[in-house]
């Protein structure tokens, strides 16, 4: 058979899509006193600040955030656990949200950090749809789904430190090898500002 031993060319991964900070800092908005509203914010806000998966963000309870420390304790993929920092723009949303909870008088450790008005957890979908409506009503066009802010964050933690071990390990990732998709993504923003920045960089677009 002159097919042994030949194998097929592998294909290329898709590049996960990402915001740009301008991007986000327009998505992250919210000038509404909505107690369901402020919710939103304060979730998008977890999302990016702490590079999370939906379903992570979605099992969080009240235990898992220590505000003194600033941090989330993350259960992921295969039940391993995490400690990831929180961003002080993300705490403050998330302390707004909690102070301003329908129940907040009686909040439990065991409580779903981001609850329906009558303290149920909101669902996977649910956190979906919150995520786009957000997005949707400060003029985004693009689809914005948690993914996106998890692989927004990858991006620009590695763009401002260059440290793929960092990045890996405040993902969750348990293999580097799936980290390095975002040095695709960290490639394209230097070559993006070599060409806006580098005198002689200016190429011909017939090449």
């Amino acid at each position: 058979n002159p097919a042994v031993g030949i194998s097929a060319p592998k294909r290329s991964r898709k590049l996960p899509k990402t915001m740009d900070v301008d991007q986000l800092a327009q998505c992250l908005t919210s000038t509404s006193d909505s107690d369901l509203e402020c919710r939103d914010l304060a979730l998008a806000e977890l999302l990016y600040s702490c590079g999370l998966r939906l379903a992570e963000v979605q099992s969080l309870t009240m235990a898992h955030i220590d505000r003194h420390q600033q941090t989330v304790t993350v259960t992921g993929k295969g039940n391993k656990t995490r400690q990831v920092p929180i961003g002080r723009v993300a705490l403050e949303a998330l302390s707004h949200w909690l102070r301003i909870h329908p129940l907040a008088a009686v909040l439990e450790p065991s409580t779903p950090l981001f609850t329906t008005r009558q303290g149920k957890a909101l669902s996977a979908r649910s956190i979906q749809t919150r995520l786009s409506k957000l997005a949707q009503r400060n003029g985004l066009a693009s689809h914005v789904h948690p993914h996106m802010l998890r692989h927004s964050f990858a991006s620009h933690i590695l763009e401002s430190s260059g440290d793929l071990r960092a990045v890996q390990e405040l993902l969750g990732h348990s293999n580097i090898s799936t980290t390095q998709i975002y040095t695709h993504l960290d490639f394209q923003h230097l070559a993006k500002t070599y060409d806006a920045t580098h005198p002689r960089a200016k190429r011909s677009k017939t090449q």
